[in-house]
């Protein structure tokens, strides 16, 4: 939001996970997990679900770095504890007297409306009101033509995490609907839900999309194994009609800025086959069955 805006040469410091755009990575990095990320699905919400029990954060903060870099303003957010540093971390961090006193903008968003809300927001911050119209304006007028061109409705599964099962919630539904999709899962603007395998299995989509939070396409290819084994996956109508397929989701659905509009022409690409494929390869890819 902050690059999008014009403001990336006011950027001081990142967190572990701000990768995008690369003019950026070369920042001084703030935080890091707590845990071992390179772990399977299981075993990282293992570990998140251990440090949760135990009142513990997910994440460090460094709070000497941030003193040092003296920020104005820092951004978090309070949507989800799990996935990124949250108002708590930063809120703990700032009360040991770091010698600063920065505003705090903490984004909460769960639709695309509470989305556009938060760029204003941040560009309100920045004194950047204007490139924040032009910015929610073109991403109105380019789902008004993505709508307009809807084509068949397709039942889908959007898949957030694979062990244990979680259907993305918030705003991918939106997204599904926009392009003529029936999501049979999650809820618009509801937290992504924690599932079983037979809920997937009794529903029989015909499409399923794989977008595990955090996960590029070739870990996510690793990931999927497991479900791929399951004897009643065959016989599941996106199995049967080579009807599955892998999102970066780190890099586009989970991530609720700007490049959601990214999002939904891949989501246009995957449902209704649509041509030029912009962003097969590095966006998406048809699962190999």
């Amino acid at each position: 939001i902050v690059c999008k805006l014009g403001c990336s040469e006011s950027l001081v410091g990142i967190s572990h996970e701000c990768d995008y755009p690369e003019n950026i990575r070369d920042l001084p990095v703030c935080s890091e997990p707590r845990l071992d990320i390179n772990g399977t699905s299981l075993e990282v919400d293992n570990q998140v679900k251990s440090l949760l029990r135990n009142a513990l954060s997910i994440y460090d903060l460094n709070e000497s770095l941030i003193s040092e870099l003296k920020p104005d303003i820092i951004i978090t957010q309070s949507q989800c504890n799990v996935c990124a540093v949250s108002l708590n971390d930063v809120q703990n961090a700032l009360n040991k007297n770091l010698g600063i006193n920065p505003t705090i903008i903490s984004l909460e968003p769960k639709n695309l409306s509470d989305i556009f809300r938060d760029i204003k927001y941040v560009a309100s911050k920045l004194n950047k009101d204007y490139v924040a119209a032009k910015i929610i304006n073109s991403f109105e007028e380019e789902i008004v033509k993505l709508k307009s061109s809807k084509v068949k409705k397709n039942t889908v599964a959007c898949i957030e995490w694979i062990d244990p099962l979680m259907f993305a919630g918030n705003w991918v539904p939106e997204i599904v609907e926009i392009v003529g999709g029936k999501d049979l899962f999650g809820l618009k603007g509801e937290h992504s839900t924690w599932s079983k395998y037979e809920e997937l299995f009794v529903k029989n989509p015909d499409k399923i999309i794989f977008m595990p939070c955090g996960y590029n396409i070739e870990k996510t290819k690793f990931e999927i194994k497991k479900i791929c084994k399951m004897k009643e996956w065959y016989e599941l109508k996106a199995v049967k009609s080579d009807s599955v397929y892998i999102a970066d989701g780190s890099q586009y659905f989970n991530r609720p800025g700007p490049r959601l509009l990214d999002s939904i022409k891949i989501m246009d690409e995957i449902l209704n086959n649509k041509v030029p494929k912009n962003y097969i390869g590095r966006g998406w890819q048809k699962v190999d069955l």
